[in-house]
Order: structure tokens, then C-alpha cells, then sequence
């Protein structure tokens, strides 16, 4: 697969993914409302709660207009990050309303045009963050951990899955990889982390949990090489937490309940990232461990 759109190119996921699919030779459209800071790729505006203007974008990327205003000639693959990229961001009937309706619309769009595959943004929400009313039912948290939305935000994202599930069942032609992404951090973010440091509590919200852009783009990349087929879902986050304390501190000092696996590492993230690394070959590359002055770790 060489030539993808993506949904939400200029979004902070979405510029890079949009750079490390050009690094490894992939041509690319830019599918968004808003135009990117770099023109690293061909942009094509449209508003994807619009059923027609997600089908139209997708036609021109799928080659079925007049080849000289396609800027892919045959899309084969599309990376859907487009969308409120977080809870709280609008209202909750907004933000619900409107992940929702542009998920349905680009899958709907990548069946009719027959594309091969559609990577999606999922969400780490959807096991019930902030974990207040529901706390983790054990951690490291995995793919078969209970899922319990708790916003709108949530629940649009545990639909849209349940929707990938159906849409390949009708089109199994089109499979469907669902990536649960942690909060994204890009690397000047990096210096909000010891901020964190002295009061757990400010992060527990999501196990301390967090993953580099440059690691998302990465996952969506294998996503789109992997040898996978159906509707399946990977947790995407980094291989650390934000936390200078030990990981088994943190859970016995906040969920003192919870199970938590007995080899667990001393700073091993707690949104376990095992399947992505066992099927998509995804390996974290960037740690703020290693990027902060000595004095800041």
C-alpha cells in the first residue's frame, strides 16, 4: 500500500503520520478542515460530517475522477485521525455527534471505494478514564480489559469500533485496525512532565500514561503493513510513564485494590503496549527519560 489519505493531516497526530508515511515512500493526501503548517503533501479540504464531501474526497484519492486531479491515482489505504481529538474540547452532544458521524463516514466511504484497509484513531478513554467511577480492574490494562466509556467522547470511540466490526462484516474486503492511542505528546510537551512528579494524582487519570506523535505515526504505519485481517483494536502508547516513581509504587499507592502482574518493569507503562508489539511489531522510540536535561529527570 503506497498511496494513503489521511483524515486530520494537520492535526498533531496528523502531521506525523504525514511525514513517516513520506519518509517510507508512501504518497499521500491530506484530508482536513483546517490546512497544515508544512505543505509536506497534496491538501484537500472537506468536512467529514458530510457524508458527500467524505465520499468525494475519497473518490479523488481513489483514482475513479479524471487521473490528473488525483493526487494518489489509486488510494489503497486510508488513516483516519480526523475528529475532536479529546474529551472536554466542546460540548458532549458536540463532540459525541461529531466523532461519531465522520467515523461512519469515512468508513462508509472506504468500503464503497473498496479500500484495502482504514486505520483509525481509537482512544485509551474507552476503559473508562478518568477511572474514577470505574477504577482499572487490573494493569498492566490490556486489549480484553472491561471497557467502560465515560463522555461522550468515550462512547463515540466504543461505537465507532463496534461500527468497524460490522462494516468489515459487510465489506470483508476492508479490515479495520482500531488504534486505543494514549495522550499524545509531542517533544516540546515534554517539558510539562515534571510538573507531574510531586502529586501522582494529577496524572492517574490515565495510569500515568502517555505516547510520543512520532510513535503514533509510527504504529499507523505498521498498521497499514501489518498482516492482519478483520476489525481488530491495539493499545498505542509509550513504553514508560511520565512518572520518576516505579510503576508498582504508583499502583499500590493509588489503586491499592488492583491487581497488578507480578514481573511488571520499574517504570513500564500501564497501558500495555504487548499485542501492538507482538503483531504490529510496534517498538516505542522516543522517551522523555531521554530527552530531558539530567537535572529535570
Amino acid at each position: 500500500m503506497k498511496s494513503i489519505v489521511v483524515t486530520g493531516g494537520s492535526g498533531k497526530a496528523g502531521r506525523a503520520v504525514v511525514r513517516e508515511l513520506i519518509e517510507h515512500g508512501y504518497t499521500v493526501m491530506n484530508v482536513d478542515l483546517v490546512p497544515p503548517r508544512e505543505p509536506l503533501s497534496h491538501f484537500f479540504k472537506a468536512d467529514l460530517n458530510d457524508l458527500g464531501q467524505a465520499v468525494d474526497a475519497l473518490r479523488r484519492a481513489a483514482g475513479t475522477v479524471d487521473r490528473r486531479r488525483s493526487p494518489l491515482g489509486d488510494a489503497e489505504a486510508i488513516v483516519h485521525l480526523a475528529g475532536i481529538p479529546a474529551p472536554g474540547l466542546a460540548p458532549d452532544a458536540v463532540t459525541f455527534q461529531n466523532n461519531l458521524m465522520t467515523t461512519y463516514n469515512v468508513f462508509s466511504a472506504a468500503t464503497l471505494f473498496g479500500l484495502e484497509r482504514v486505520v483509525w484513531a481509537s482512544s485509551e478513554t474507552a476503559f473508562g478514564l478518568p477511572l474514577t467511577r470505574t477504577p482499572p480492574v487490573f494493569a498492566p490494562i490490556t486489549e480484553e480489559h472491561p471497557l467502560a466509556p465515560e463522555t461522550g467522547y468515550a462512547l463515540a470511540k466504543v461505537l465507532c469500533e463496534q461500527i468497524a466490526r460490522e462494516m468489515h462484516r459487510w465489506n470483508p474486503g476492508t479490515s479495520f485496525i482500531g488504534l486505543r492511542i494514549s495522550n499524545i505528546f509531542e517533544e516540546p510537551d515534554y517539558a510539562a512532565i515534571p510538573s507531574f512528579w510531586a502529586d501522582p494524582d494529577l496524572r492517574k487519570w490515565n495510569l500515568w500514561s502517555w505516547v510520543d506523535s512520532r510513535d503514533v505515526a509510527q504504529a499507523c504505519r505498521l498498521a497499514l503493513e501489518a498482516d492482519v485481517t478483520g476489525a481488530d483494536q491495539f493499545i498505542i502508547a509509550a513504553a514508560d510513564t511520565v512518572m520518576r516513581q516505579p510503576s508498582g509504587e504508583l499502583m499500590a499507592r493509588t489503586f491499592p485494590g488492583v491487581p497488578v502482574r507480578s514481573e511488571l518493569g520499574e517504570f513500564e507503562t500501564l497501558l500495555s503496549i504487548d499485542k501492538a508489539r507482538q503483531i504490529l511489531g510496534y517498538r516505542p522510540r522516543y522517551s522523555w527519560r531521554t530527552t530531558l536535561d539530567p537535572g529535570e529527570r
